[in-house]
């Protein structure tokens, strides 16, 4: 939500940087879409999230409100590499390291849809799935960053 002290400085900022008066710089800053703002509010939730709920590597619980969920599993998420295949026991070892309810972790990364899995084999997902509107909600606004800090998978020549 914008305050009125935050409209009136940004209005005053397009006035001088396009020479519209202050009803027209108005009237243009109502009619954009607010989402430049609203990426940058939903980062610092989720970093605020990430920072509250972990002590150096491990969780110190999982949250219990789904957006701070998310923005925890998507840490977790980049504890892994994209384009590698891992067994079920791989992926248990890696969320070991973090908390010890690894079912619940890897259940949340599968049903949120960054990680799929097909005959005991996982596999993070190379591009953000849809959302409905619903899901985008609790789901970081910069999901799609997010998911490219997961680092890619090193191929050792074979």
């Amino acid at each position: 939500m914008t305050t009125d002290a935050d409209l009136k400085a940004r209005v005053r900022e397009r006035m001088a940087r396009t020479g519209e008066n202050y009803t027209a710089a108005r009237a243009a800053l109502l009619t954009e879409p607010p989402r430049r703002a609203l990426v940058v509010e939903t980062d610092l939730v989720a970093d605020k999230a990430v920072r509250s709920f972990f002590d150096g590597d491990r969780l110190r619980s999982i949250p219990t409100r789904r957006r701070a969920r998310a923005a925890v599993l998507m840490e977790l998420l980049t504890r892994f590499e994209r384009g590698r295949e891992y067994a079920e026991r791989e992926v248990n070892e890696i969320l070991a390291t973090a908390h010890e309810d690894v079912a619940s972790l890897r259940r949340e990364l599968v049903d949120y849809r960054w990680v799929r899995r097909a005959d005991g084999i996982y596999r993070v997902v190379d591009e953000v799935p849809e959302r409905h509107a619903q899901e985008a909600q609790e789901v970081p606004s910069d999901e799609v960053a997010r998911l490219a800090r997961v680092p890619r998978a090193r191929h050792t020549p074979g």
